[in-house]
């Protein structure tokens, strides 16, 4: 009889949910330092941080709560190679609240220095606006403490997938769409990607992430269609929002505004699908768990259960989330008493009932789009299944 001890084996194989945010993280890494085509030297010379010496505003006008003219700023250059460099530079105020920034001593401000290319030294500064990328990024390392903390390795992968999902937007998403890609059929494309990698994530490479991805992917896909019909018949051209005639104006004349506002109508409520899919696909697999002797049948008659105490107050979630930002708009209607019926038949408050009514529908049918398919996953005894959907 040997005294050696038996030695233990250990399973050091990777497991396929770690695989998958591995995967998703590299993709994200790569995608953060892939050029889009679009990168050009800023317009407003050398970028840098600048701290605001003093202010003159005998140019400042002042015509009741709106001023116009510039202020004469002295400024100190933070960080760079011009760090420590004190030269005089401008603000530029044109009478629109929400467009004009103003400037104190003591102020952190993001600016623009011009450049003496014969003496090589700062000639000037422009004033771009506040600087506040540090409160920014103080903001985001809280959020992404709180989300680790309270939910640990799931708090992660969701971490990733934010990260992921901004990444796609930014650097496929918007660069595709000024190539001349149709954008409904990118936007539905990337959406479709985006929610795969955000559910496997959270939701993990198994029946319960199968069951949410399908749902969701039925609950966009109506978005989608709903969006493009009732938005021809709704007549609303996609100048609707903000800056996007300003496209038209910088050499990018060729874009669809229409179809660009349709894509955004079924990628803004993306994220509420995706979440009424997650809770009835988590219920099912808690259901499941509790008696995996239930039938497909009460399977989906507990899912259509979850799904519809979750669309009840989903449904008001849109509202509020979109018409909270037009709250503006709203007062200056109930201020200068405009009939209903004028409110109603505005361009603007058009898009915005289509953009709720539209985002609502995804939301309510993929309650039993995910039941279905939930049920039918959970209920299934064959082998495929349980080998490829844990």
């Amino acid at each position: 009889m040997s005294g050696r001890a038996t030695p233990v084996a250990y399973d050091t194989s990777l497991s396929r949910d770690t695989v998958f945010t591995l995967v998703v993280g590299l993709l994200t890494v790569l995608l953060i330092f892939m050029h889009t085509g679009f990168e050009r030297p800023s317009v407003h010379g050398v970028m840098a941080r600048a701290e605001v010496l003093g202010v003159d505003n005998n140019g400042v006008k002042q015509i009741g709560f709106i001023s116009e003219g510039a202020q004469l700023i002295k400024i100190r250059v933070l960080d760079g190679q011009y760090a420590g460099t004190e030269v005089d530079g401008s603000n530029t105020l044109i009478g629109k609240l929400e467009m004009d920034k103003f400037f104190q001593p003591g102020d952190t401000a993001l600016v623009g220095l011009d450049i003496n290319p014969a003496t090589g030294r700062v000639a000037y500064a422009n004033l771009i606006d506040h600087y506040r990328l540090h409160v920014e990024a103080l903001l985001f390392a809280l959020f992404a403490l709180i989300l680790l903390i309270f939910a640990g390795m799931t708090g992660a992968k969701a971490l990733v997938s934010f990260v992921f999902s901004i990444v796609m937007v930014w650097k496929v998403l918007l660069p595709l769409f000024l190539k001349g890609y149709d954008p409904v059929y990118l936007s539905l494309g990337v959406t479709m990607i985006v929610t795969a990698a955000i559910i496997f994530l959270v939701g993990g490479l198994s029946r319960k992430g199968g069951a949410a991805f399908l749902g969701a992917a039925v609950g966009i896909g109506i978005t989608c269609v709903l969006a493009v019909v009732f938005g021809y018949a709704f007549h609303i051209h996609g100048a609707v929002r903000p800056f996007s005639e300003t496209l038209l104006y910088s050499g990018y004349e060729f874009l669809d505004l229409t179809k660009i506002f349709f894509a955004g109508i079924f990628i803004a409520s993306s994220g509420a699908v995706m979440d009424v899919a997650m809770d009835v696909a988590a219920s099912i697999e808690e259901v499941h768990r509790a008696d995996p002797s239930l039938s497909r049948t009460a399977l989906i008659a507990s899912g259509m259960k979850v799904g519809r105490a979750v669309i009840g107050t989903m449904t008001t979630t849109l509202l509020l989330a979109y018409s909270g930002g037009y709250t503006a708009l709203l007062l200056v209607f109930m201020a200068q008493g405009t009939p209903i019926i004028n409110i109603l038949n505005l361009t603007y408050v058009a898009a915005e009932i289509l953009h709720t009514l539209v985002g609502s529908f995804g939301v309510v049918l993929v309650a039993p789009a995910t039941a279905l398919v939930g049920g039918f996953l959970f209920g299934s005894k064959t082998a495929v299944t349980s080998r490829w959907l844990p």
